[in-house]
Parts: structure tokens; sequence; C-alpha cells
């Protein structure tokens, strides 16, 4: 499956925006969706999950509460939505795809096999 991630962008602190992981190919309901973030001068760190099939959804602590993941499988997508925006959020955001893949490893970045190719947000105070 192949990954286009869209929506990145500048946002004022306190603000909104919405990411988009359009996926290709069949069977994307089978694939758990992820976003990860890459901060500056940090490593990339897992955001949220949402699973195969039932569409269980998994946050980080930093962004629990303020961030909100989802899909539309009929659109072969994935969202994030993400509000209350603060300068510490400013990262390249990445989603990233694998099918079928155990709850357990869902914020493990090397469990997932597919990635998009990152959209930018940044977040002015």
């Amino acid at each position: 499956v192949q990954l286009q991630a869209s929506g990145g962008g500048l946002v004022q602190a306190g603000g909104s925006r919405r990411l988009s992981c359009v996926a290709s190919g069949r069977a994307f309901n089978s694939y758990t969706v992820a976003w990860f973030r890459h901060l500056p001068g940090k490593e990339r760190e897992f955001a949220a999950a949402i699973s195969h099939g039932i569409g269980t959804t998994y946050y980080s602590e930093s962004v629990k509460n303020r961030f909100i993941i989802f899909r539309d499988n009929n659109k072969n997508t994935v969202y994030l939505q993400m509000d209350s925006l603060q300068p510490e959020d400013t990262a390249t955001y990445y989603c990233a795809a694998a099918s079928f893949l155990d709850e357990r490893y869902r914020s493990t970045e090397r469990y997932y096999n597919f990635w998009g190719q990152g959209t930018q947000v940044t977040v002015s105070s």
C-alpha cells in the first residue's frame, strides 16, 4: 500500500489542523494506521493509532484529549484532527500502516512497514 499524507501548514497556538493520510490499494480496513511525529532535535515519536477492523484508537500522553484519529474506509483515508495546538507540537507528521497489527505493537515504529512522506506542521506562539 502507498500512503500520501497532507494537511500540514502554519497555525497559531491554540488553533486546529486536520491531517489526512490517503492510502492506495485494497483491503484498507485490514490495516492499522498510525501517526508519528518528528519534533526538531528529537527522535520520531508515536502520536496516535487506529486499529484495523473496529477501529480502536490509542494516543500518546502528549496528544491525548487534544488529537483525534479517525478513519473513513470508503475513502481509504485516516485523519488526525489536532486541536489546542501548541508550539511543542511543531513537527513533521508521518502516517504509517501495518496489516493486521497486534495492538501491543501499535505505538512501535518498527512494526509499521508502509510510510507516507511526511507533512510539516508549525505552530507559532
